[in-house]
């Protein structure tokens, strides 16, 4: 499916890493003819994204805090200087230690819930701000909302939480014509997520129905068809793009009983 976004601008948060969500969303947008914002703290990382970028249309980058009241409201005042207008805005951003819950630092539990969730609570008060004449707001959950995960509890709860917050601002924000929505990824192949795929691939493919990985492209495709007049009904809710991870309790069943020659092919 084709989108048409000629004359949209979008913002993106955590989209500074190459082989991550976030910058794939932006070059998705800016290829269906966007312009885009992308925002991160990671300055050099983020000068490589923007100039990649830039092969495929209007870019700008912010080094900003997210989980930083003031500084998300300077950056939503810096693109619509710079913009004009805010039509779509994606929050992304998000970190994923790997630290059993009890063996947390109160600092690592408190990051977590600032980088993963108070982030879209700030953003999302910009959004209510600045659309006045409406918008989408996108987040990014994740499929440990659904089914915790031993070793990455406080992220799970924060995107338990972001799940439940994007139904309540989806009511809260729909009389300013913010339809605000959501995606849940799967085992997507990211930065973020490479050591845990390194070390446990097998068993996490085995639990997904398409056997395989999902890629970036695969969530930034699903997150412009939310962002698109073709969901234009759609509001509180979320795509779970997660190649039916878990679907079923045992996804080998079909794959013994048909196998690769089920298309006929060997």
């Amino acid at each position: 499916m084709a989108f048409d976004f000629t004359g949209k601008t979008v913002g993106v948060t955590g989209a500074a890493g190459i082989n991550g969500i976030g910058f794939a969303i932006a070059r998705k947008f800016l290829q269906y003819g966007a312009a885009v914002f992308i925002c991160d703290l990671d300055e050099k990382a983020l000068s490589e994204a923007e100039t990649k970028l830039r092969e495929y249309g209007t870019v700008k980058a912010y080094k900003v805090d997210v989980s930083n009241g003031q500084a998300v409201s300077g950056l939503f005042k810096e693109a619509v200087r710079d913009f004009g207008y805010i039509d779509v805005f994606i929050s992304n951003a998000g970190i994923y230690p790997q630290i059993m819950v009890c063996d947390m630092a109160e600092e690592q539990w408190d990051t977590v819930m600032a980088v993963n969730l108070k982030s879209v609570f700030l953003c999302a008060r910009e959004c209510r701000r600045v659309m006045d004449r409406g918008g989408v707001l996108i987040n990014a959950s994740s499929f440990a909302a659904l089914l915790g995960s031993a070793g990455s509890g406080a992220y799970a709860a924060s995107k338990a939480a972001v799940y439940n917050l994007t139904k309540t601002l989806a009511a809260e924000l729909a009389p300013y014509q913010i339809r605000t929505v959501g995606y849940i990824p799967g085992v997507i192949e990211t930065g973020m997520t490479k050591e845990v795929i390194e070390s446990r691939e097998k068993e996490l493919t085995e639990a997904i129905a398409l056997k395989r990985l999902g890629k970036s492209d695969d969530v930034a495709d699903a997150v412009c068809f939310l962002a698109s007049d073709q969901a234009a009904y759609m509001t509180g809710t979320f795509l779970e793009i997660s190649g039916g991870k878990l679907c079923v309790q045992n996804p080998d069943y079909a794959w013994n009983q048909y196998g690769k020659n089920a298309c006929g092919t060997a």
